[in-house]
């Protein structure tokens, strides 16, 4: 008889809460605050706003070349920077959402599986029992016939 198939992670639960990596630099940190801030709709709202700045000058020089890489440079780069993180954000929140779901599932699988082995192995005991009374009643048959 083989043994399970399927082992356990010990401590599943203690995995979904991993903490940060303890190597976090100064840069790091630096980098994480900046993105923090700058990915927000606010922060899209303010580039909207400083973008503005320079728009009476492009469109006073009434140059077309200039207007357009006014439209490209300041207010295409400032507005949709902050725009793109928050969408990042909000993709990557849902992403982690259905990889807990997903590690949760396959928990709840691996259960599954552990009962039904454990079912299993009862009925392979009572199957291994039922063999052995029927050995023996065959043994008794067999002692009996003349």
């Amino acid at each position: 008889m083989r043994g399970p198939i399927v082992t356990q992670v010990p401590d599943r639960a203690s995995m979904l809460d991993v903490p940060p990596p303890a190597t976090v630099t100064l840069n790091n940190r630096i980098g994480l605050w900046i993105t923090r801030r700058v990915g927000t709709m606010w922060a899209a709202y303010a580039f909207f706003a400083l973008s503005l700045v320079s728009l009476p000058a492009a469109l006073a020089s009434g140059n077309t070349l200039v207007i357009v890489a006014w439209i490209a440079q300041t207010f295409l780069q400032l507005v949709l920077l902050p725009i793109i993180i928050v969408g990042q954000n909000m993709q990557a929140a849902a992403s982690d959402q259905r990889a807990i779901a997903t590690y949760k599932d396959a928990g709840a699988i691996l259960d599954e599986t552990k009962e039904i082995q454990a079912h299993l192995a009862a009925q392979d005991a009572a199957l291994a029992a039922i063999r052995g009374q029927l050995d023996t009643l065959q043994q008794r048959a067999a002692h009996r016939k003349p």
